[in-house]
């Protein structure tokens, strides 16, 4: 009984994921903007890629109003020098410094998004939020700013692919486009106003000006470790739309690149993702009964045909998943990552029994600062 309900869950799954890669819209290319554009990067000790975007960006077409704003976070290496570096004698780009750690009640990064954007000093256009380690497409601006008024919504988070190199990586990043195209129909999502259906990656966020600063920008969020997804939950509470789009071909992010990075990553969020504890071990009994357990099915003749119908359906899942992130780039390494689903979920569970018990004991950190969860970073 148990291992047809799993094979059930994981079939649902796989419809879902299905559906995804039929329906989600991608950025595609769009005429030149006039409108003033603000890309506001906050950038912690990432002096390894913070020259490869400020490249990306100087070459971006149909954007002739753009201005960069670069604020380097207290770095401890020399992030700031090489941002300078980088962009050379180039106007439109400016490096701003903090220092010291942000002010009881704020995250590291909420603190530098609001700090960039008072630095922006517009009430209208577009302010554009972009990770460091994000890689940018020539037409990846305007593309989204394209999206962002046809769709008369007040944020578009175009979703980049997520590089995998490394086997962990390989193991977990994958999971991060899965959970969310194997379980919401994006196109139903989109035209909600629920918070509860909203999905969003701070990696690359486009706001409308006005829309940001009428709920508050990410002062809003001040404390959030998911501040992505509650500065989206804010704007559809306030009645503003937000919506989600696919940016295969134009932007890809390598979010970590060793297995000390991915597990303070995700170890430092996942005690929220769920809303509670009992939240977190409800979706992970859940996760182990429709992806660990019609595998272990298969090693029963009585189970074995549900077992393996379950297992199918995971691998297809997580297949379409990752060719919605970037149809282009699916390769044989994809199906045998997609094979090991079983172990991503079981990954998976450990990281999120790891989050909680740091957030437990107060252990939680992030590029060396320690994470309060009730007071932000300290």
């Amino acid at each position: 009984m148990l291992v047809r309900t799993g094979a059930a869950i994981s079939a649902a799954g796989a419809a879902i994921a299905l559906f995804n890669r039929l329906t989600v819209s991608r950025l595609r290319d769009a005429p030149p903007t006039v409108e003033q554009l603000t890309v506001c990067i906050p950038a912690r000790n990432e002096r390894d890629c913070l020259p490869h975007l400020v490249a990306d960006l100087r070459v971006q077409r149909g954007v002739p109003n753009l201005r960069v704003l670069i604020l380097d976070d207290d770095s401890s290496d020399d992030t700031g020098p090489v941002a300078e570096q980088a962009f050379s004698s180039d106007t439109r780009f400016e490096l701003h410094r903090r220092s010291g750690p942000p002010r009881a009640g704020w995250t590291g990064k909420s603190a530098a998004c609001r700090q960039l954007s008072e630095l922006a000093r517009t009430e209208s256009g577009v302010l554009i939020f972009l990770d460091a380690d994000v890689r940018l497409a020539p037409d990846a601006l305007a593309a989204a700013v394209a999206h962002l008024r046809r769709k008369d919504a007040a944020l578009v988070a175009p979703w980049p692919f997520q590089a995998a190199v490394t086997s962990i990586e390989r193991l977990v990043q994958p999971l991060l486009c899965w959970s969310w195209a194997a379980s919401l129909p994006i196109v139903v999502a989109n035209r909600e106003l629920r918070p509860t259906m909203v999905v969003a990656c701070g990696q690359f966020l486009v706001f409308d000006a006005d829309a940001y600063r009428s709920v508050g920008g990410h002062s809003a969020v001040a404390a959030s470790v998911t501040e992505d997804l509650d500065i989206a939950r804010a704007l559809r509470r306030a009645g503003r739309h937000t919506v989600l789009v696919s940016a295969a071909g134009l932007a890809s992010c390598r979010m970590y690149s060793n297995s000390d990075d991915i597990e303070q990553g995700y170890t430092r969020w996942l005690w929220s993702a769920h809303g509670s504890a009992a939240g977190s071990v409800a979706a992970s009994a859940v996760a182990l009964l429709a992806w660990v357990g019609p595998p272990l099915g298969m090693l029963s003749r009585r189970t074995r045909r549900w077992g393996f119908a379950g297992y199918a359906a995971a691998v297809a899942s997580r297949l379409l998943a990752r060719s919605l992130e970037s149809p282009e780039r699916l390769c044989a390494a994809d199906a045998f990552d997609a094979a090991l689903h079983p172990l991503s979920t079981l990954t998976y569970v450990g990281l999120t029994a790891r989050s909680h018990r740091a957030h437990r004991t107060g252990r939680l950190s992030w590029k060396g600062r320690t994470l309060d969860a009730s007071r932000g970073q300290t």
